[in-house]
């Protein structure tokens, strides 16, 4: 399944910017594959900064950092969809960049791997 995501999505966001480009110009297509992988990394450093505080302090407190260090996670692969050209990849690393659909997406990741170890 996984070799054909990475025929499937490349192929979607080739088509996308092509069929975008007809209705707006290349130049206009490719100035928002530009900004947003701009915003992206800035928002990534920002994120990422944040994530990086909040694993200490908890380390700080004593506690494990388990929440803190899912958030860094998911930042880090929200920041690689980001970075990867296309308005697709765009979507989901900007949501992942979002803290309410991150901790929902965390708390699904945990609920899936607490299940999948108690098997």
């Amino acid at each position: 399944m996984l070799p054909v995501l990475f025929i499937v999505i490349p192929a979607l966001e080739m088509g996308l910017l092509v069929y975008l480009s007809g209705v707006i110009g290349w130049e206009i297509a490719l100035g928002i594959v530009v900004v947003t992988g701009l915003i992206g990394a800035y928002l990534v450093k920002r994120q990422g900064t944040n994530a990086w505080r909040a694993i200490g302090a908890a380390f700080q407190q004593g506690k494990l950092p388990a929440g803190e260090l899912a958030d860094g996670a998911l930042i880090l692969v929200g920041g690689a969809f980001l970075l990867t050209p296309g308005l697709l990849t765009d979507l989901v690393g900007f949501s992942l960049m979002a803290p309410l659909v991150r901790r929902v997406v965390r708390d699904r990741l945990t609920t899936y791997v607490q299940r999948r170890s108690t098997r």
